[in-house]
């Protein structure tokens, strides 16, 4: 099938000079193993993280370096560039292997790569200034959210832990099943004087989170 590149322009409002160049961005390797968007998301993550730091610093040149990269890091993350992806519509777009032409949905790390990728395809075809432009308008009501900063379950768990008992939390792998590309993890987490809180999620890292997160509300007062 077809795409339609020309509706996606519109909606980045950017006309690229090279349209081979929009293509690879949204091609994902099992697609094309050799002409895809691998090395392009790589510029990309670069480039958005360079754009972002340099407007933080902007907005709050008085700011702590700790609590500039807690603000930087909620804006450059997976989760983040999925959001945007998903709010420009990538998953239209993109290029992947579709086996016997069934009709799979795109998984949201695809997505999130890509949006990385199309923001290395910008700076490639157009430069600086068209980039920066595109990160800042549609990062904006992110960026504005960043006045507050987000800290995460894990670490609020991690600070309560150092400061009551001198100790970090104590996280246990209890499981991992499910199908190797859609696994399920589930992690405890316990405290010096509790009993381990069970988390579930799609990698550790987001197991480990929800496990703090019940830790949390059931200790912190």
């Amino acid at each position: 099938m077809k795409k339609d590149y020309l509706n996606l322009e519109k909606k980045i409002n950017i006309k690229f000079k090279d349209i081979d160049l929009l293509i690879r961005s949204l091609t994902h390797k099992s697609f094309d193993k050799i002409d895809n968007n691998e090395k392009i998301e790589f510029l990309g993550d670069r480039v958005l993280g360079l754009v972002i730091a340099k407007k933080l610093l902007e907005i709050y040149p008085n700011e702590k370096e700790g609590i500039l990269d807690k603000k930087f890091a909620s804006l450059v993350n997976k989760k983040t560039c999925l959001e945007i992806g998903k709010f420009i519509k990538l998953e239209k777009y993109i290029l992947t292997l579709n086996p016997k032409n069934k009709n799979v949905s795109i998984e949201d790390k695809v997505i999130s790569d890509c949006c990385e990728a199309l923001i290395g395809a910008i700076y490639l075809d157009k430069g600086f200034t068209t980039t920066e432009n595109f990160i800042l308008t549609f990062w904006k009501e992110n960026i504005k959210k960043s006045i507050i900063t987000q800290i995460d379950s894990k670490t609020k768990l991690q600070e309560y832990s150092l400061k009551k008992y001198k100790k970090l939390p104590t996280y246990k792998t209890l499981s991992n099943t499910g199908p190797r590309h859609k696994p399920i993890f589930k992690i405890g987490v316990k405290l010096p004087n509790t009993r381990f809180y069970i988390g579930e999620g799609s990698s550790k890292k987001d197991a480990e989170q929800d496990a703090a997160s019940l830790c949390i509300k059931n200790n912190l007062k």
